[in-house]
């Protein structure tokens, strides 16, 4: 059975703190691993978490603040010493390649993995595979940024019912579903579309096209949340959201599930991004992350 999970492996903002590591966040997709921020710590996160270098496909870097990359040194290393058997691909803002190189090579370690890198430079498709199409698109920060989108493409589910109305049973079922087509009966006399699933990571952006782009019809979005609401302005001057921006958001363009993250060390009640996101009309499935947690994906509607 596929597994489909977000373990979240820190989420602090610029600071960590006693209870938050900085930024690290693994998605697993039907046995791939998509590796998003990671910021320093985050090899030990993984260790805490259970998530060995082998289960790393991707790595996927929003921008480079060190809470979103200064991890990048130790995990790429530790990707080779463990001598990864498949191919790992780091997906990264092109203006940042010598940030990217400086850490790649931080220190002397022997390259035992073929890691592939395929910087980001526009919106639009980075990989398609027969899981998902992952898709970027740009944010609005100080420095440049991306957001990532991953989409299952659309299926078809069987309905018994319809089935039973043309006599279609046994082996003739995985006929038309293979074939398209069963004498005069077709694949889409029998069944309905299924939506494929889709999520969104979008990291340090102020509210954006971008923003409302990756997070179309999310079942599952994660989403920065660096400031609560009193202090909007201070989040627009450093290019950040507040807990009710993302909310809006969410309510806005049909997320199932929203989780909230990358809090700034400046507040103790972790509640009130809950509180305000539901003030801010979201009224789908709301998670605070914490370090550690382990966030399912929502199964199909």
């Amino acid at each position: 059975m596929s597994v489909r999970e977000l373990v979240v492996l820190g989420t602090a903002s610029q600071v960590p703190t006693r209870h938050r590591n900085h930024n690290g966040y693994l998605l697993r997709w039907d046995g791939e691993g998509l590796l998003f921020d990671p910021g320093e710590g985050t090899q030990r996160q993984m260790l805490r978490a259970g998530v060995a270098a082998h289960d790393l496909h991707r790595i996927c870097v929003t921008h480079f603040h060190g809470d979103h990359s200064l991890g990048l040194a130790g995990v790429i290393q530790r990707i080779n010493l463990d001598r990864v058997p498949h191919e790992v691909t780091a997906h990264y803002p092109h203006s940042g390649q010598r940030f990217f190189d400086r850490l790649r090579y931080a220190t002397a370690y022997r390259e035992t993995v073929a890691l592939t890198q395929a910087p980001v430079a526009a919106d639009g498709v980075l990989a398609t595979t027969p899981s998902y199409t992952l898709e970027a698109r740009k944010l609005s920060h100080p420095v440049e940024s991306f957001g990532y989108r991953l989409v299952e493409a659309d299926g078809r589910r069987i309905l018994p019912d319809r089935l039973a109305e043309h006599g279609i049973k046994g082996p003739d079922v995985g006929r038309i579903q293979r074939e398209g087509a069963l004498g005069d009966v077709s694949l889409e006399d029998v069944s309905e579309v299924r939506r494929g699933q889709r999520f969104a990571f979008v990291m340090d952006t102020r509210l954006c096209d971008g923003v409302y782009a990756l997070a179309e019809g999310c079942d599952l979005l994660v989403i920065e949340s660096t400031f609560l609401d009193e202090d909007e302005q201070l989040a627009t001057d450093h290019g950040h959201l507040t807990a009710g921006q993302a909310g809006r958001v969410a309510k806005d363009v049909g997320v199932r599930h929203l989780v909230l993250t990358h809090f700034s060390q400046r507040y103790s009640d972790p509640d009130e991004f809950e509180r305000q996101a539901r003030a801010a009309g979201f009224e789908g499935e709301l998670t605070v992350a914490h370090d550690l947690l382990r966030v399912p994906v929502p199964k199909r509607r």
